[in-house]
């Protein structure tokens, strides 16, 4: 038997130095060593997640100031909690969710769980549908996507209004834009619920996260419609980090302007050699590589030669995350890195036209989302499932975005595009 197979990776991966461009944030540089001392449980003072009434509820209290909302609430069991917890809430008594396509599978699934009904449009398509007499108990969307790139949160928190119904917004990889200029956050530019992963851009341990409140009708019944979710057992040291994350946070209002400045000049020296970068957030970079001939894997696989890890990629662009606890000299390698890169002997053409994995038009549902989750499924090469029922939420990872959902019959386009990003088999009813 091997020797601790996990643990020497990640000291291997450790000893290799690479400049952090991934997730988490604090970027194995801002947590305190002692953590692992106060993995600790429910005690009589150290209060109780589900039932806080004591440091854990100061600590929330806190983040509901430094954020600007009517109630936020910890997860140590990261977005996907917070992303159950406001589906329930939103939606108690069942309903019809009218949603994005770009979507994490966590919503399909908590929307499965509870019974919901998921209306699909593609992201332009939303202003219309809001603005139409298609009637639905809430709208749920996600902004920024993994590539940095956000919706008109405004515009639809305004329809929603107007509707009478709940902006729900996964935030997963927005937190931070509560920190920066322009202030970005869905919360302050009018949804009722948002789900921030903090582990993601914040200083935060792996699993951390936020349920933010900005509707007041959903303040009574927070805390137990996460707890129906959530692990009794929730990590404090995951909590203890969201705390001090917090504290530095309020002490460093103006963090993320050296982020800013630093990936804005990445930009330009980017664009300059010809690779831009399509990210709206101001502390990503979504590179293109495809101006190159080349795919984004290629692009990230370079980047590691030169030291530069970076968060993700796909066959066209390949994503950096910057935090405050990235160093100068982080900056430093990816700018090298790309002077190098922009050097390469150029390919005739772009490894792919694609954009992300999305369908020309949306497949008809067949089977209510339930249903089609919780049956009996089996798998069928992806060359043979056209005209079935998909059973599982098919999902190209990166960058996390379904092709075809549980319920929807499979068209010969989804399943051209699921053999274009990998997929050899696919779940069926």
């Amino acid at each position: 038997m091997a020797d601790s197979p996990l643990y020497n990776a990640l000291r291997r991966h450790l000893s290799l130095g690479r400049s952090s461009f991934h997730t988490p944030g604090h970027k194995n540089a801002f947590l305190p060593k002692d953590l692992l001392s106060l993995d600790l449980t429910e005690l009589p003072d150290t209060d109780s997640l589900y039932n806080a009434c004591g440091p854990i509820l100061e600590a929330e209290q806190n983040a509901a100031q430094l954020f600007g909302a009517k109630r936020t609430l910890f997860s140590s069991d990261g977005c996907t909690l917070c992303i159950q917890t406001m589906l329930r809430l939103a939606c108690p008594e069942k309903g019809k969710v009218l949603c994005s396509r770009r979507i994490h599978r966590s919503a399909v699934n908590a929307m499965a769980l509870l019974g919901l009904e998921p209306v699909w449009v593609k992201p332009e398509e939303l202003l219309l549908y809001l603005h139409s007499p298609v009637q639905v108990n809430a709208c749920y969307v996600t902004s920024p996507d993994y590539y940095g790139r956000v919706l008109n949160i405004a515009a639809l928190a305004e329809a929603c209004k107007e509707k009478g119904i709940p902006l729900l917004v996964d935030n997963a990889h927005g937190s931070h834009l509560a920190f920066t200029n322009p202030d970005l956050h869905p919360l302050h530019l009018g949804a009722s619920m948002t789900a921030d992963s903090v582990h993601k851009t914040l200083g935060v341990l792996t699993g951390g996260a936020l349920l933010q409140i900005g509707d007041e009708q959903f303040l009574k019944n927070a805390k137990s419609a996460m707890a129906l979710f959530g692990s009794t057992s929730p990590s404090y040291p995951i909590m203890a980090s969201i705390d001090l994350t917090v504290k530095w946070l309020s002490e460093h209002p103006d963090a993320f302007e050296s982020v800013e400045e630093a990936i804005s000049k990445l930009k330009e020296k980017a664009a300059s050699l010809s690779i831009p970068s399509i990210s709206d957030d101001p502390t990503r970079l979504t590179l293109d590589a495809s101006s190159h001939g080349y795919s984004g894997q290629e692009l990230a696989e370079f980047l590691r030669k030169n030291g530069v890890e970076p968060e993700m990629a796909d066959s066209r662009y390949c994503v950096l995350i910057a935090t405050p606890w990235n160093q100068p000299e982080d900056f430093e390698r990816v700018e090298k890195a790309l002077e190098l890169f922009s050097e390469l002997p150029q390919k005739e053409a772009p490894p792919s036209d694609s954009d992300l994995p999305e369908l020309s038009e949306l497949p008809p549902v067949v089977l209510p989302l339930r249903e089609a989750v919780l049956s009996e499924n089996h798998e069928l090469a992806v060359e043979d499932s056209v005209g079935a029922i998909c059973a599982e939420a098919a999902c190209p990872c990166p960058p996390g975005i379904p092709i075809v959902m549980p319920g929807e019959l499979i068209l010969p386009e989804a399943a051209s595009l699921l053999k274009d990003y990998g997929f050899s088999t696919v779940k069926v009813l």
